[in-house]
């Protein structure tokens, strides 16, 4: 009877611990903002701090932008370089709020699959949208290719200033 208590303890905790490890990350989109307002506050704070916008299309819906998410926010060497260079947006695409009127305007990169990134500069032109599916590894993301990709398309890798030859 012990065993089948401990057991069933057992059971109970970890399904208990898997649950609320799939929840941490249920709430990344927000399928009721005004994406167009929130983008052009994050082309502001862009501008002002010389970075530029990180959006990350996707929903709540995908695993694969859950993980690129939890990558990006947890490997310390890749969240330093994206509060370095770039604002983050996530842009919301799913059944309540698809935001295609702002996905036409950068060229459908919902092709792609999710999650697509965008690079924007701080005036809101799209520089490069980002296949994510070119940065999986196994059953998650490479860091290593995430983050080649973070410093090609970063502020500075732009700057036509750092490849004048003098």
């Amino acid at each position: 009877m012990k065993t089948f208590l401990l057991i069933c303890t057992s059971l109970l905790l970890g399904f208990g611990a898997a649950h609320a490890q799939s929840n941490a990350y249920d709430h990344i989109y927000d399928p009721n903002a005004d994406a167009a307002a929130d983008l052009k506050k994050a082309c502001a704070e862009a501008a002002a701090a010389h970075k530029h916008v990180l959006v990350q299309v996707g929903g709540n819906w995908c695993i694969w932008c859950k993980r690129f998410y939890k990558l990006t926010t947890e490997d310390t060497a890749l969240s330093r370089e994206i509060d370095a260079n770039y604002v983050v947006y996530h842009l919301n695409y799913s059944k309540e709020q698809k935001n295609l009127p702002i996905l036409a305007r950068y060229g459908y990169p919902e092709r792609f699959g999710f999650p697509v990134i965008l690079v924007l500069d701080a005036k809101g032109n799209r520089l490069h949208t980002q296949n994510t599916g070119l940065l999986e590894e196994a059953n998650g993301y490479d860091p290593k290719k995430v983050m080649d990709m973070l410093k090609q398309w970063s502020p500075s890798a732009l700057n036509p200033n750092n490849y004048i030859n003098e």
